[in-house]
C-alpha cells in the first residue's frame, strides 16, 4: 500500500543526503552502467556540444507555462459520439476519477520529456545516471506536486494519482537497471530518498530559509557524489543555475491556470531556448 504523500511531511528532510542512501543508489547506477562498452579509440569528428552560459541562464521573469490553444502539443480529452459515448459513460470513462487519471498522466509524461532528454544533461553538465535521472525525476514531481497542492483537497487527489504513476515508472526504471531482486526492498529505499527530498526541497525554498539553503539542497540531492553538504568550485555554477532554474520553474507554475496544471498541457521551460535567449541578471 502506497502512503499518500500528502501526509508525508515528518523529519525527514536528511534521506535525501544520507550516505547510506546516495551509496544505495550509486549501487543502482553501476549495475545499469557496469556493461557500457569502452569508447572508441578512433577519433571522429563529431558535432560540437552547444556552448552553455550558465551565469546569463534562468533570469527572465517567470511566466504560465500553460501551451497555446492552438499548440500541436495540446492533449485533448477523447469526444465521442453517439453510442461508443453512451457505452464508455456506463463505464465511468468520462467520471471525474478517471480524466483526473488521464490528466495525471499526461503531467507525468512532460516531466519525463523534461529529465530523459540531453538538454537538462548538457545544460547543468551532468552525466546521466541512474542517480542523476532519478534526482532530476523527483525534483519535476516537486514542482508539480507543491503547485498541485495549491489547489486543495482537489489537487491533492489529483497529486495522488501522479505519486503512483510515478512510484510504478521508478519500479521499471528500477528492473531495467537490473534489479530483480530484493525489488521491494529497493523501492522502500527510494520512497524514503523521494520524501526526503520533498521535504527538503519545500523547506528550503521557505521565506525564513537562508539564502544559500535552496543551492544546498540542490547539491546535495542532484550533484554530490560523496555526501557533502556545500557545493565544490568545480560544480558551483551548475548548481546555482539549478536553483535559479528550480525557483524560476515554481513560479511558473503558480502562474499557470488549474486547467492547464490537470490535464498535462503545459511544458516545462525549454532548456535549449533558455540557453540560446540568456541574457543575464536585469
Amino acid at each position: 500500500m502506497l502512503r499518500r504523500w500528502s501526509k508525508a511531511v515528518t523529519p525527514i528532510s536528511k534521506f535525501g543526503s544520507q550516505q547510506s542512501h546516495l551509496n544505495f543508489v550509486k549501487d543502482v547506477t553501476r549495475q545499469s552502467y557496469a556493461g557500457v562498452a569502452p569508447a572508441p579509440t578512433t577519433i571522429e569528428d563529431k558535432p560540437q556540444p552547444p556552448v552553455v552560459k550558465l551565469d546569463k541562464m534562468f533570469w527572465s521573469k517567470p511566466c504560465s507555462l500553460a501551451l497555446p490553444r492552438d499548440s500541436p502539443l495540446k492533449a485533448e480529452e477523447p469526444d465521442y459520439q453517439g453510442i461508443k459515448r453512451f457505452m464508455l459513460k456506463l463505464m465511468l470513462f468520462y467520471s471525474k476519477q478517471s480524466k483526473s487519471i488521464r490528466g495525471a498522466n499526461v503531467v507525468y509524461r512532460r516531466i519525463v520529456s523534461q529529465i530523459d532528454k540531453p538538454p537538462i544533461y548538457e545544460v547543468f553538465n551532468l552525466e546521466k545516471t541512474f542517480k542523476t535521472t532519478f534526482s532530476l525525476l523527483v525534483l519535476h514531481m516537486w514542482l508539480c506536486l507543491r503547485r498541485l497542492k495549491q489547489e486543495g483537497n482537489e489537487g491533492v487527489e489529483f497529486g495522488q494519482y501522479l505519486y503512483e504513476i510515478y512510484n510504478h515508472d521508478v519500479e521499471l526504471r528500477v528492473s531495467k537497471a537490473g534489479v530483480n531482486l530484493l525489488l521491494t526492498k529497493w523501492m522502500k529505499e527510494l520512497e524514503k530518498i523521494f520524501y526526503g527530498n520533498i521535504v527538503a526541497y519545500d523547506t528550503a525554498i521557505l521565506p525564513e530559509a537562508k539564502p544559500g539553503d535552496f543551492s544546498n539542497v540542490i547539491w546535495r540531492n542532484i550533484f554530490s557524489e560523496d555526501g557533502s553538504s556545500t557545493p565544490d568550485s568545480a560544480a558551483s555554477q551548475s548548481v546555482k543555475a539549478m536553483a535559479r532554474y528550480a525557483r524560476r520553474e515554481v513560479s511558473c507554475m503558480t502562474l499557470t491556470d488549474k486547467e492547464a496544471l490537470y490535464s498535462g498541457n503545459f511544458m516545462f521551460t525549454s532548456l535549449k531556448h533558455e540557453n540560446k535567449s540568456g541574457k543575464g541578471p536585469q
